[in-house]
Formats: C-alpha cells, structure tokens, sequence
C-alpha cells in the first residue's frame, strides 16, 4: 500500500529551510526510513507554503534528490521516494561499465602489475611486526614512521596509517567535516574524491586550474564561502599529470593564511612523480593534513597510506576510527617498511617512474602531432580536450577504446577525456588516430 505524508509532518522534521538543507534533511529521513521507500511526497507548493519558503527552493532541493536517485517523478504524476536507490553508493565509481576482451580499456588509471616491486620477502618480515596480533590501537607502527619520516615534506606532530589514500580522505572528511558544510576542492578532480565528498553531503566548490595548480584567484573567490576544508594535490595531480609550482604553493599560504579553513594535501600517486614533494605544513602545521599513499607505486593490496598532522587532528580522526577498525594491519605496515628500506624495491620504483613517463608522452606526442592539444607531465594517465564529450566517447566506442568523460572528475561544465595511459605500452598510433577523430580535431 502506498503511503503518503502530508506537507505539515515533513515541515515539522525540517530544521533548516535553505536548498541544500532541505535536501540533507529529507534525504536523511529517507535513509531513516521515516519516509518509506514508494511513499509519495506533497506537491511542491503544499510544502512550500508549509515551510514558509518559495515554491522554487523546494523545486531546487527536489532536483538535488533527483540527481542522487533518492526520488522520482514530477509533475501532475507526482514524486515519490524511489526504490531502493538511496542506498549510498560512489555514483562516478559506480558507472563505469565492465567491458569485453575486444575492447582497449583505457578507464582505469592504475599501475601496471608488471612494473609493481614483488611482496613475497616484505610480507614474510611484516608476519614478524612489532606488537603482532595485539587489540592495542597503534596510530602507526614505529619503523614505518621511521621510514616515511626522512623523506616527509615537513616536520609534522604526528602520523597516522590508514588502509589507503581514499580511507584516509573518507575517514578525515566523516570525522572533521559536517553535513552541509562548504568543501572547496581543486577542479578537476579524482572522481573518487568527489564520490566522497558527495557522499558526505557537503557543498563542493569547485576551484579551477592551471598547468601551475589551482588558480589562486579561484581560490580567493572559493574562500568567500568560508569552507571547512581545502583539498588539492601540491605534488602530481592525478587527473592533469601536472604539479603545483613552489611559487604558487607560496600564494596559497598568502590566501589561506587569514582563515581557519582545514588544508589536506593528497599525495595519492607518490613516488611515480619525479618532482619534489612539498606542502603546506610549515605554513600551518595545526590545521594541514598530508596524505601519501603507497598504492600506485608499491602495490594496492597493501592498502596502505600515511597521514601526518597534528597530535589534536590526529586524535580526532583516530577516535572515528575506533567505531570500526581501529587501526591498520601491522602486517601490511612492517611490509611497507621493509619495502621504503630495500633498494631492489626502491631501482623498480624508479623504473617504474621512467616507463610511466615514457608511455605517457607517446600519446601526449602522437596526439600533438595530429593537433590535439593534450599536455605533456607525468602519471598514470592524460587529460584530453575535445569539442563534445558525448560524440567523443561514443567515436571512441565504434572503434572499441573505453576511456573516461571528463564530466567524472568535475561539477563544472567539461570537454575533456581522460586517458589512462599506465599500461599502454603500444598501438599509440592507432589510439591517437581514434582520440583525434573523437575530438574533432
């Protein structure tokens, strides 16, 4: 039997009558179950007039829980909760669609296994790990931060391991950052990132880049929303391939130093760069968070990152932490550190680093030479401009390559594709021949 709720028992659970108040709290509900799956909702002038708020502001926060697949329908038909999709999911993640033997999958920006330092004797030594098997909660185990301590780009109050740099980001934003408040994250972005930040229901604002980062203007405009937290990747964007200049780390510290907003710095494709790392930690040790994780250059089934901040930060994610795993395999922390001290691993790390960079520029090369403006850098992947990215993608398709839109790693109108490059080692023609008919070049 359908159920339905009028407009005064909705308003009466609703607190805050702006947009995206509205639509945090009736998506709440729905999670809740007070509004139960197929209950259809009062027409959007009923609660308008309930809520003392237009009819538009209602319709706005509508298209919100639209957009989510959280409820259906419009209209004279009316809308309804919808079935069971208000299930929380990574929605950029989650679309990506499996594809066959035949088709060239350039989706995925990930190592190539081959290239990866072998586990065996690191995983031998990590059985032996200090404190092996103990309940007792240790932020990180001593030779690992003993380890990551000499390379670290500034001399931090404490660390943190974390089951991988996406753990990390998820577990700082629940723990530190609330429902509705404004996130200003570089544009674009790892999707994931984005899934998270979603997830979370904050306000994302968007701040745009350059081949030098993002733009400090952008910034300063993003800081007019008073945002909890500041994410950017000072050492080698993921998505672009492009590093943060020393000078223009320096205007953000120019920008960001009048205000209490939160600064995490994401570190999540580590030594596959050859730039130096740097960050922000000397400017404002109190309130950065730097993350580096190991996944794309030692392997990801270690799923292990490191985070340092200080004592106070780190107090606060570690106390989240403890309502689920309270801390990260010992195992996996003493492998790592056998593996940052073996120079075997340290030479495939490197060799990695050359072939990566060596495969990128093939592409980003044949793609120039056919006028394709794609930009030269580093990682696992390149960023490619096109004229539409519906017709680009479905060009690429007809000629069996899968890559990404680059509508996945924005909230801004975009024309670009993402490539992954890491395990393309040839038909760099061919696929520069089918991205250049697909970008309309």
């Amino acid at each position: 039997m359908t159920e339905t709720r009028d407009a005064r028992w909705i308003a009466a659970k609703l607190t805050d009558r702006t947009i995206r108040g509205i639509a945090l709290e009736t998506g709440a509900l729905i999670r809740a179950g007070a509004l139960p799956v197929g209950t259809k909702l009062p027409s959007i002038r009923d609660l308008a007039f309930a809520l003392g708020v237009s009819p538009a502001t209602i319709s706005e926060a509508w298209s919100e829980l639209r957009r989510q697949k959280i409820i259906s329908g419009r209209g004279r038909n009316g809308t309804w909760v919808s079935g069971d999709r208000f299930v929380a999911k990574p929605h950029r993640l989650g679309s990506s669609g499996n594809y066959g033997e035949d088709i060239l999958n350039l989706t995925a920006a990930v190592p190539d296994i081959r290239l990866l330092p072998p586990l065996a004797e690191a995983m031998a030594y990590g059985a032996s790990a200090e404190n092996l098997n103990s309940y007792e909660r240790n932020r990180i185990l001593p030779e690992l931060e003993e380890e990551v301590r000499k390379k670290w780009p500034y001399e931090p109050e404490a660390f943190l391991a974390t089951n991988g740099g996406y753990n990390a980001v998820y577990t700082l934003v629940h723990a530190l950052i609330q429902p509705g408040a404004s996130v200003a994250i570089e544009d674009p972005t790892g999707m994931r990132l984005l899934d998270i930040l979603e997830d979370r229901g904050v306000r994302i604002v968007p701040v745009q880049c350059d081949d030098e980062g993002p733009l400090p203007s952008s910034l300063e405009a993003a800081m007019k929303s008073r945002p909890a937290a500041f994410i950017f990747q000072p050492r080698l964007h993921s998505v672009t391939g492009q590093t943060v200049s020393r000078m223009r780390l320096e205007a953000y510290a120019a920008i960001l130093r009048d205000t209490d907003t939160l600064i995490v710095e994401d570190d999540g494709v580590g030594d596959i760069s050859d730039a130096p790392r740097h960050s922000l930690g000397a400017y404002f040790p109190n309130r950065l968070i730097h993350i580096l994780s190991f996944s794309k250059t030692h392997g990801p089934d270690l799923r292990l990152a490191v985070l340092s901040s200080s004592r106070a930060i780190i107090d606060q994610i570690q106390s989240y932490r403890s309502f689920s795993a309270g801390w990260t395999s010992r195992i996996l922390q003493g492998a790592t550190a056998w593996l940052l001290r073996d120079e075997a691993t340290q030479e495939t790390v490197e060799r990695a680093r050359l072939v990566y960079h060596e495969r990128r520029a093939h592409l980003v090369d044949a793609l120039q030479h056919r006028g394709v403006e794609a930009m030269h850098g580093a990682g696992l992947c390149a960023w490619v401009p096109v004229a539409s990215e519906p017709f680009a993608m479905v060009t690429l398709a007809a000629h069996g390559i899968a890559v990404h839109p680059g509508a996945k790693f924005s909230n801004l109108p975009t024309f670009y594709l993402r490539v992954a490059t890491a395990t393309l080692a040839d038909r760099y023609e061919n696929v520069a021949d089918a991205i250049a008919l697909a970008a309309g070049t």
